[in-house]
């Protein structure tokens, strides 16, 4: 009777193992497309930055944010990134003067890519397994969140953040493609 309990919670804690390691399936299929659309709406619904805005620019995003998460789950660090980017753009954007049908079309991919990331990371519990990417990406989410305060959510502010996001998912479009094979 212990063999059977003990093969019972071996054979349990195994399949448990194996369903874990296997990739997301929408991780695996939807994730770039989605997060093409985003970059795209992005240079869309604002057009080139303006140059009204170019003293005001600054350089935040840091080229390895995501070469610090090589033993973290793709699932993972996507639902972190998809959820500091869907917080910023839940800010006051009223000094905005971009297209506002992209604009919430924007929002809406990312908050659907939020909801579907939850999904795969088990129960939506937003955890890092390492402290690299976690602590870098907040990192630099806090510094665009001070940008915004800053500039008193101004227009130029928004650009910037628009340009840094937009340079993040470019990035984050490596990542992926680097650690998700079809």
């Amino acid at each position: 009777m212990a063999v059977l309990k003990w093969l019972s919670i071996c054979l349990t804690l195994f399949c448990q193992g194996t369903a874990a390691s296997t990739p997301c399936n929408w991780t695996q299929f939807r994730l770039g497309k989605l997060n093409d659309v985003s970059i795209d709406l992005l240079s869309d619904m604002g057009g080139l930055f303006p140059l009204m805005c170019a003293e005001e620019n600054v350089e935040l995003f840091p080229e390895d944010v995501y070469k610090n998460t090589e033993g973290e789950d793709v699932s993972v660090v996507a639902l972190e990134a998809m959820r500091y980017v869907d917080q910023l753009y839940n800010n006051s954007l009223t000094s905005v003067t971009w297209n506002k049908t992209k604009l919430k079309l924007f929002q809406n991919v990312i908050y659907r890519q939020v909801q579907n990331l939850e999904l795969c990371v088990v129960g939506g519990v937003w955890k890092s397994s390492g402290d690299g990417g976690s602590v870098t990406l907040k990192t630099y989410f806090n510094k665009l969140n001070t940008v915004l305060k800053d500039k008193e959510h101004s227009a130029c502010a928004w650009e910037i953040v628009r340009k840094e996001i937009r340079e993040n998912l470019v990035q984050f479009k490596k990542f992926i493609d680097s650690r998700v094979k079809p």
